[in-house]
C-alpha cells in the first residue's frame, strides 16, 4: 500500500507574523504617524486626567494630615433681625471645660476701618477688615509667620498688628516696621502672616490683640468666632455639645463647622472632575480607533495585488487575517506606548509646577495600554476579514 500524505497549509511563526506586520508599517510612515497620533491624544488624556487627579488629592490628604481634621469652629450667627449674635466674653474658658478639649482661643471683628496711611481716604479700606485675636490663636490653628513676629503676652496691649497675606499685599506692606491708620490711629506692622489654610478669612484681616482692641477701639470683648482643637476620636462628639457651651441656651445661634472639611469637598470633586475628563480621553480615544480603522481599509484596498500575489504563493486566508490584524494592533500600540509617555510627562511637568508629589496610578497606564489591543482588534477586525476574502485572481487583476 502507498502512504497518501496529506498536506496541510504552512503557517507563519509569531515572528514572521511580526515582520510581517512591521513591514506594511514601514512602508506608510506618515500615515501611521498620523493615524497613532489620534490613539496617542486620547491615551494621553486619559493618563494625564488620572495622574493630575490624583495627585492633587494625594496633595490634598497629606494637607489634610498635616493640618489635622481635628479643628472646630462655632461662629454668632445672624438674628431675626439681621444682626449679629453675641456670644459670652468667657466662651474660651467653657469650651476648654470640655474633657478632650486641648486647645481653645478666639478671634472677634473689631469696628476699625483701615487706610495704608492718614492721606487716604476713610472710604477706601482696600478690602481688609479688623480683627482682634489671642496670642494662642496662631499655634491652635496651626498657622505660620511669613515675615517679622506674631503678637506676643507684651505686643497685644500695644498698637500693633499682624497682617494676613492678602490683607499685606492690598495694603501695600511688604515688610514688618512699616505703619498703617486703624481709625485715626497710627499701628505698627509687626508681621505678616504665611496663608492660613483652614482658615482662609484670616488671609485678608488685620490682627490686633484684645487688650489694645479694647483700648484704642472701643472693642467689647465679646469674640465672634471661637476655634477648639480635640483629641481625632472625639472631634464629633465635642462637636455635639460645642455649641450649647459656648452659647447656653442659644445654641442656635451657634454655627458649628469644622474647617477641613472644605478641603475633604475639594478632593470629592476632584473625583467627579475626572470622571468628566475620563469621557472626553474616551472620545479622543475612540477617534483616534476610527482613524486606525479608516488607515487599514485603506491599506487594504492599495495593497490588492500583494494580497493577491500571496495568496497565489499559498498564503491562507488566516494568514491574511493574521497579518493585517498584527498590523492593526501594531499601529494601536504605537499610539497607546507614545501616549501613555505623553501623559505621565505631562503630569510629571504640571505636578512639579504645583510642588505636588507625581502620582500616576499604575492601572492608568495599564488599562490605557489594553485599551489600545482591544481598538486596534476592532478597527482592524473588518479590514483583515475583508482582504482575506480577496481572490488571488481579482486581487492580481486590480490596478
Amino acid at each position: 500500500m502507498t502512504r497518501t500524505h496529506e498536506l496541510r497549509p504552512a503557517r507563519l511563526p509569531p515572528p514572521d507574523v511580526l515582520r510581517a506586520g512591521a513591514a506594511g508599517l514601514r512602508a506608510r510612515r506618515a500615515r501611521v504617524v498620523l493615524s497613532a497620533l489620534g490613539i496617542a491624544i486620547g491615551i494621553a488624556t486619559m493618563v494625564a486626567v488620572v495622574g493630575l487627579s490624583e495627585s492633587s488629592r494625594a496633595d490634598l490628604m497629606s494637607r489634610l494630615d498635616r493640618l489635622g481634621t481635628n479643628l472646630l469652629t462655632a461662629e454668632a450667627a445672624e438674628d431675626a433681625r439681621g444682626g449679629t449674635i453675641r456670644l459670652p466674653k468667657n466662651a474660651v474658658a467653657m469650651v476648654e471645660r470640655i474633657g478632650p478639649v486641648r486647645h481653645a482661643t478666639a478671634t472677634a471683628e473689631v469696628d476699625a476701618r483701615i487706610r495704608r496711611s492718614d492721606v487716604v481716604p476713610e472710604e477706601r479700606t482696600a478690602g481688609v477688615t479688623t480683627q482682634a485675636a489671642r496670642t494662642d490663636l496662631l499655634s491652635t490653628l496651626g498657622g505660620e509667620v511669613a515675615r517679622g513676629t506674631w503678637l506676643t503676652p507684651a505686643g497685644e496691649h500695644l498698637p500693633t498688628a499682624v497682617l494676613g497675606a492678602v490683607a499685606a499685599d492690598r495694603l501695600g506692606i511688604t515688610r514688618p516696621g512699616e505703619t498703617i491708620m486703624l481709625n485715626d490711629t497710627r499701628v505698627a506692622v509687626v508681621g505678616i502672616l504665611e496663608p492660613v489654610e483652614l482658615v482662609p478669612t484670616l488671609d485678608r484681616v488685620a490682627l490686633v490683640g484684645f487688650p489694645a482692641a479694647k483700648r484704642y477701639f472701643g472693642f467689647d470683648g465679646h469674640p465672634t468666632t471661637v476655634f477648639e482643637r480635640s483629641t481625632d476620636a472625639s472631634v464629633e462628639e465635642v462637636r455635639a455639645v460645642l455649641a450649647r457651651t459656648v452659647s447656653p441656651g442659644n445654641e442656635a445661634g451657634v454655627r458649628v463647622s469644622r474647617p477641613s472639611d472644605a478641603l475633604a469637598a475639594r478632593a470629592a470633586a476632584d473625583k467627579g472632575l475626572t470622571a468628566l475628563m475620563l469621557g472626553l480621553g474616551a472620545v479622543a480615544l475612540l477617534v483616534g480607533g476610527v482613524g486606525v480603522a479608516n488607515t487599514m481599509v485603506i491599506s487594504v484596498l492599495e495593497r490588492r495585488q500583494e494580497i493577491g500575489l500571496r495568496r497565489a504563493l499559498g498564503a491562507t486566508r488566516n494568514a491574511i487575517r493574521l497579518q493585517f490584524l498584527t498590523e492593526s494592533l501594531l499601529l494601536s500600540s504605537l499610539g497607546g506606548v507614545a501616549g501613555a509617555l505623553l501623559g505621565s510627562a505631562a503630569t510629571y511637568g504640571f505636578a512639579r509646577a504645583q510642588g505636588w508629589t507625581t502620582v500616576v496610578p499604575p492601572w492608568s497606564l495599564a488599562g490605557g495600554l489594553a485599551a489600545t489591543l482591544v481598538i486596534g482588534v476592532v478597527a482592524g477586525l473588518y479590514p483583515a476579514i475583508r482582504a482575506s476574502r480577496l481572490h488571488p485572481t481579482v486581487a492580481l487583476n486590480a490596478t
